[in-house]
């Protein structure tokens, strides 16, 4: 009876393979033909199909929340609720920041933010049109996820 290869090995070992090897494997993990000839591709999904069968995927709320994610991206918003951002604070809140001697004060909204009267879907567009260059919004406007068990 022999041991199969430890995790590290086989994903070295994809590195070594031919396309015509990756497409083979690809058809004894995912039982069906693969999708096209691209090596970083094959490689790239064929790795994290073998640690995702050998470690277990992603968690019921992270398949949500990646659900949710795509459903915002497409535009369809096919379920009940969309994501929050933890950072966000309570609807309402204004945001106040300076930048360059201007105060710049944002409204939270339900979806999004309110600038100058005008709606936005991050604070980083925001952030964006106050200083001209790209920003996270949440450092920029001093938001920061807090730590747990610091509450």
């Amino acid at each position: 009876m022999t041991k199969p290869d430890p995790i590290p090995a086989r994903l070295a070992a994809l590195k070594a393979m031919s396309v015509t090897q990756l497409k083979s494997e690809w058809q004894t993990i995912f039982a069906t033909a693969a999708p096209n000839n691209s090596r970083a591709f094959l490689e790239s999904r064929l790795a994290y199909r073998i640690q995702e069968l050998t470690y277990g995927g992603p968690d019921r709320e992270t398949r949500r929340m990646l659900d949710l994610l795509a459903d915002e991206v497409s535009g369809t918003l096919t379920r009940k609720s969309q994501i929050a951002d933890p950072r966000n604070p309570v609807v309402g809140t204004r945001l106040i920041r300076e930048w360059n001697g201007v105060e710049h004060t944002i409204t939270v909204l339900r979806d999004g933010f309110e600038w100058q009267g005008r709606p936005y879907k991050s604070l980083s567009a925001i952030a964006r049109a106050i200083t001209g260059t790209r920003w996270n919004g949440y450092r920029f406007f001093g938001l920061r996820e807090r730590k747990r068990g610091n509450d």
